[in-house]
C-alpha cells in the first residue's frame, strides 16, 4: 500500500498559503513541515529569553487554525518539527485551538532532544532525533504530531516506520525513506524553486512536493496536479546535492547510502527513487549548540564616479581611528560602477564596513558616531546606505557528537502517557568510502572558453562553518568531461577565497554529480554571517559563472 507524503514548509517563514494547497490539492495521508534550521534555533532561543513560553514557530498555530478542520475532514495526519525548542508549549497550544474551534483530534509531542543543561554556555543545544518517537505518538492514534529538534527526514522516516511496521533494524527501508524525507524538506526547491535550469519550466508560483512512498523503502516524488513548477531529475538530484556531502548520509535512524540512488523520470512530473541501501546508524548523535558570540555591526559607504579606490582609502583612513579597539574589522569594496554610467547607481560602488566585538559599545555609539560624522567631511558624493545602528548580536553554532545513551527519547502521547524511545541497538562507526571509479574521458577535442553552468548544474548551502556545492552533469559525456577535469584544485581556482581552506571532493556516479565540502568557508555558521552569502546559497550559481575550457562538442 502506497503512503503519501507531502511538505508544506521548507523553513520557518516559508509560503503561509501552502497548507491548505497541500490539504485541498489532491490525496495525502500525511503533511510534514519543516520549520527549523540553525539559525531558526538561535532565533527561537532568543525568543525564550524574552518569554519562557515561547519557542516554537507561531506561524505553525496560525496556519492551523485556517486548516486544522480541512485535515480532520480528509483523514490526514501532521507532523511538523514546528515545536522547535518548546514542543511541549506548541502541543498545549494546537490543544486550546482545537478546543475552541470545536475540532476533535488528539495531539501528541516528541521531547528529549533539549541538551541545553549539560552545556550551560549555550543558548540552546539541541541533538538531532530519528524518527521513531513520531511513529509511536502514531501507532497510538495521534493526528497530529509535533517536535523539537529532529532531522529534516525523520518527518518522513516517522510516518512511514508507524505505517508500514519497520522495525530500527530495517536499514533498506529507512534508507529510502530518509532520502524522501531529505527531498521533500526544502519544499519547493524539488519542485523548480532555486533550481540551476530554472527556464525549463514555469516556476512563478511552483508547488508543493509530495512523495508515493512504498513499502520496500522505493518512492515516485512528485506534486499535485495543477500546480505550478516542475519534478523532474535534475529538480530531485538538485535537492539530493543540497547540505550533503559524501556517499554516507549519517543520521540517527541509519546511514543512507547516497551512492546507491538511482533516479528515473516516472511521467510528467514523476520522478522514481529506487535502490537505496542503508547500513546501521552511528553511534553517536549529532548536537546543535547556539550560542551568543557578540554584537556586530555594519555601514555601507556608497562611492560613486571617479576615483572609487581613492575614496574607499580615504574613508578607511578616517574610520580607522574609531576602529582600534573592536576585534574584528572587515572591509569590502564591492565594484558594481561602470563607467560613463547611465544611472547614478550603476556609477557607484559600495563599500562594506563589518565590526564585531564582545562589547555592544565598541560597534555601537563609538562605531555609529564615526561614520555619521564624517557626512560633511569625507569624500565627494558621502552618503550610505542606511544610518548606522546600535549593533545587533550574532550568533555562533557549533555541532558535537554524544552517546546515544545521554539522550532521553520520549514519545508524550495524546492520553499524557510518556513512552520511552529506545535507542538503536545495532550501530556501526562511519568508514572512508573507497572512491568509485570514473568514467572514460572524453576523446581529445576542441575547446571554447564558456561559463561551466552552460554544461552542469550546481546547488549549495551550508552545514555549520562549511559550505557545500553539488555538481551535476546533464548528460553522461557531459559527465566524463566533468568527473575529470572539474578536480578540487581547479576548484579551488575558480573559488578563490576556497585556496586557503579544506575542500573536499565526493563522487557520485549514478547522480552524475560531484559534491564539494568547503570546511570553514562560513565562520561560525549562517549566525555568524562571516561573508556577503552567509549561507552559501549562491555559491553554486557563482561556480556555475566561472569559464573554463569545456569540449566544443558539449556547447
Amino acid at each position: 500500500m502506497t503512503l503519501r507524503i507531502g511538505n508544506a514548509s521548507g523553513f520557518y517563514g516559508d509560503r503561509f498559503d501552502a497548507m491548505r494547497e497541500m490539504l485541498t490539492g489532491g490525496d495525502l495521508d500525511v503533511l510534514t513541515g519543516d520549520y527549523l534550521a540553525e539559525l531558526t534555533m538561535l532565533i527561537l532561543g532568543r525568543d525564550r529569553l524574552k518569554d519562557p513560553g515561547a519557542g516554537y514557530a507561531r506561524t505553525f498555530v496560525r496556519q492551523l487554525e485556517d486548516c486544522l478542520g480541512l485535515a480532520h475532514e480528509r483523514g490526514v495526519k501532521i507532523v511538523s518539527n514546528a515545536g522547535g525548542l518548546n514542543p511541549a508549549g506548541l502541543a498545549d497550544a494546537v490543544r486550546a485551538l482545537a478546543h475552541r474551534l470545536g475540532i476533535p483530534v488528539r495531539v501528541a509531542h516528541v521531547e528529549g532532544d533539549d541538551l541545553t543543561a549539560a552545556h550551560p554556555h549555550s543558548l540552546a543545544a539541541h541533538a538531532y532525533l530519528g524518527g521513531f518517537g513520531i511513529a509511536a505518538c502514531l501507532r497510538a492514534g495521534a493526528d497530529i504530531v509535533v517536535t523539537g529538534r529532529v532531522t529534516d527526514a525523520a518527518l518522513v522516516t516517522g510516518p512511514a516506520a508507524a505505517h508500514f511496521g519497520w522495525r530500527q533494524t530495517d536499514h533498506d527501508r529507512l534508507a529510502g525513506a530518509v532520502v524522501a524525507g531529505h527531498v521533500l524538506e526544502c519544499g519547493a526547491q524539488t519542485t523548480g524553486g532555486n533550481y540551476a535550469f530554472f527556464r525549463d519550466g514555469d516556476i512563478r508560483r511552483p508547488g508543493f512536493p509530495l512523495a508515493e512512498l512504498h513499502e520496500d523503502g522505493s518512492c515516485v516524488i512528485t506534486k499535485h496536479p495543477g500546480t505550478g513548477g516542475f519534478v523532474d531529475i535534475g529538480t530531485v538530484t538538485a535537492q539530493l546535492l543540497y547540505e550533503t556531502a559524501g556517499a554516507r548520509y549519517a543520521g540517527p535512524d541509519v546511514t543512507a547510502r547516497l551512492d546507491t540512488v538511482r533516479l528515473g523520470q516516472d511521467g510528467p512530473d514523476r520522478v522514481r527513487i529506487e535502490g537505496v541501501r542503508g547500513q546501521a546508524p552511528p553511534p553517536t548523535l549529532k548536537v546543535g549548540l547556539n550560542r551568543l558570540g557578540g554584537f556586530r555591526n555594519e555601514v555601507v559607504f556608497v562611492l560613486t564616479g571617479l576615483d572609487i579606490e581613492a575614496k574607499a582609502a580615504l574613508v578607511r583612513e578616517q574610520m580607522e581611528p574609531a576602529l582600534g579597539k573592536a576585534a574584528d574589522v572587515r572591509w569590502e569594496l564591492v565594484r558594481t560602477d561602470r563607467p560613463d554610467a547611465p544611472t547614478e547607481e550603476t556609477a557607484s560602488a559600495l563599500l562594506r564596513l563589518v565590526v564585531r566585538d564582545p562589547d555592544q559599545e565598541v560597534v555601537g555609539r563609538a562605531l555609529s558616531g564615526a561614520a555619521v560624522e564624517l557626512a560633511l567631511a569625507s569624500y565627494p558624493g558621502f552618503h550610505v546606505l542606511a544610518p548606522p545602528g546600535k549593533g545587533s548580536p550574532y550568533g555562533v553554532f557549533e555541532e558535537v557528537y554524544v552517546p546515544r545513551g545521554a539522550v532521553d527519547h520520549v514519545a508524550v502521547l495524546h492520553d499524557g502517557r510518556r513512552v520511552p524511545v529506545p535507542p538503536a541497538q545495532h550501530t556501526a562507526v562511519l568508514d572512508v568510502v573507497p572512491e568509485p571509479p570514473l568514467p572514460e574521458p572524453l576523446p581529445p577535442g576542441p575547446t571554447r572558453r564558456a561559463p561551466l553552468g552552460l554544461v552542469a548544474g550546481a546547488r549549495s548551502g551550508d552545514k555549520g562553518g562549511n559550505a557545500n556545492v553539488g555538481v551535476w552533469a546533464r548528460t553522461d559525456d557531459a559527465w566524463r568531461w566533468l568527473a575529470h577535469d572539474l578536480t578540487a584544485d581547479r576548484f579551488r581556482k575558480l573559488i578563490p577565497e576556497s585556496r586557503p581552506l579544506n575542500v573536499t571532493r565526493h563522487v557520485l556516479p549514478d547522480l552524475r554529480a560531484l559534491n564539494f565540502v568547503v570546511e570553514g568557508i562560513l565562520g561560525a555558521g549562517v549566525a555568524d554571517r562571516h561573508r556577503f552569502d552567509p549561507q552559501a546559497k549562491a555559491l553554486g550559481e557563482w561556480l556555475r559563472s566561472r569559464h573554463l575550457d569545456i569540449p566544443e562538442a558539449l556547447l
